[in-house]
């Protein structure tokens, strides 16, 4: 085993000794992001829960449309093409080395699939982010690499899974991606609580994951956007049961991925086979420093801004989609007359944020935490 973590602004030359980098766990355009969250957070604000239940009867008064936040969602803001560029970029000018870009949109594989059409020549790896429903909660698996021949079918099993889950068909799948020479099966932030069970039953379930389907799993995620207190519960996790450690930037705006990993690996391929022989070292980029809730704020930002060229549309509820009244999914500027001012009142107060002075009078003592983390090897 050998893991190994590095950040690059306590080690600014840390990559002279690698020929690559790897940027794993992006979104483009193609994620579907539920919005099931947002009446959990407004519960905990009246005036907000006040506006949004107003929104909500005046969709069923004029449109008779029910509000359902678990079947709407928003999309990130880049192209697969764009959100490549931006990743190949980091790693080509800050670490000076050859990089290496897999894209998982959530439960498809559009972006990767485009991406080989117009990058032609050029080893772009057919990925993606499986949402796997598991006892009373769900995980989410990055499955990078998939065989060209088989990829979309593979895809389509897991959707299948995904709509009727059935813990023998996932042994089955799982073995079957393992048994995959190429493929890399990562467990995605293993401590995010998706389905907001609580953290013991959330733990729990976990624990039950990992002792009966571990095994078919390569590597941990640590984060670009979770926590460091989160991303170290999860290395001492991987230590306890002997699996390497990896980055994943979890990419939905525009700032590229605050983790990525170092190898000597020459081909995607190559890369897979050092994860699969528990060799890692996940290098934690400059912009992983700053106050989390900055970081969280900009993709807010990034995905409400005005986008002139967008494919989708210039506006946020262009990008934003909800079921019409016959439960087919539309934009929700098509769905209203005009877009809620209370929901632009507060963008407005968020882009006020975006000014560095404002940040750094608010800036949270994150930015003081302890990088160091203790290495394996032999």
């Amino acid at each position: 085993m050998h893991r190994q973590i590095t950040c690059l602004w306590k080690e600014p030359q840390v990559a002279k000794g690698y020929q690559s980098a790897v940027s794993l766990h992006g979104h483009t355009i193609y994620s579907r992001e539920s919005l099931d969250f947002i009446p959990e957070h407004a519960a905990g604000t009246p005036i907000l829960r006040w506006l949004l239940s107003l929104k909500e009867q005046e969709a069923l008064r004029k449109r008779s449309i029910v509000t359902d936040f678990h079947r709407a969602h928003w999309t990130p803001p880049m192209t697969p093409n764009a959100a490549y560029e931006l990743e190949y970029g980091q790693i080509a000018r800050q670490l000076g080395l050859f990089a290496m870009v897999s894209l998982t949109d959530h439960d498809n594989i559009q972006a990767p699939l485009r991406l080989r059409v117009h990058k032609e020549g050029l080893n772009v790896p057919i990925s993606v982010e499986w949402t796997v429903p598991y006892e009373d909660s769900e995980l989410h698996l990055g499955v990078h690499n998939l065989p060209p021949a088989r990829a979309e079918a593979m895809v389509v099993a897991m959707n299948e899974y995904t709509a009727n889950p059935r813990e023998r068909a996932l042994k089955a799948m799982l073995a079957d991606l393992d048994n995959t020479e190429d493929v890399l099966i990562v467990l995605n932030h293993p401590l995010w609580d998706l389905c907001r069970l609580g953290e013991e039953a959330h733990l729990n379930l976990l624990r039950s994951f990992i002792a009966k389907l571990g095994q078919y799993v390569h590597a941990l995620e640590l984060g670009g956007l979770r926590s460091w207190e989160e991303n170290r519960r999860t290395y001492e996790i991987a230590v306890q049961i002997n699996q390497p450690v990896i980055g994943g930037g979890d990419r939905h705006g525009c700032e590229p991925s605050g983790v990525v990993n170092l190898t000597n690996a020459t081909c995607f391929s190559e890369f897979v086979q050092e994860v699969r022989k528990r060799r890692t070292h996940v290098l934690f980029m400059p912009q992983y420093a700053k106050p989390l809730w900055t970081r969280v704020l900009q993709t807010v930002l990034d995905v409400s801004r005005h986008q002139p060229d967008h494919i989708l549309g210039p506006y946020w509820d262009d990008r934003t989609f909800h079921p019409d009244r016959d439960g087919v999914m539309k934009p929700l500027s098509q769905l209203w007359v005009r877009r809620p001012r209370f929901i632009e009142a507060v963008f407005a107060v968020f882009r006020l944020l975006e000014n560095d002075a404002i940040r750094q009078t608010i800036a949270s003592p994150q930015q003081q935490m302890d990088f160091s983390l203790t290495r394996e090897e032999a």
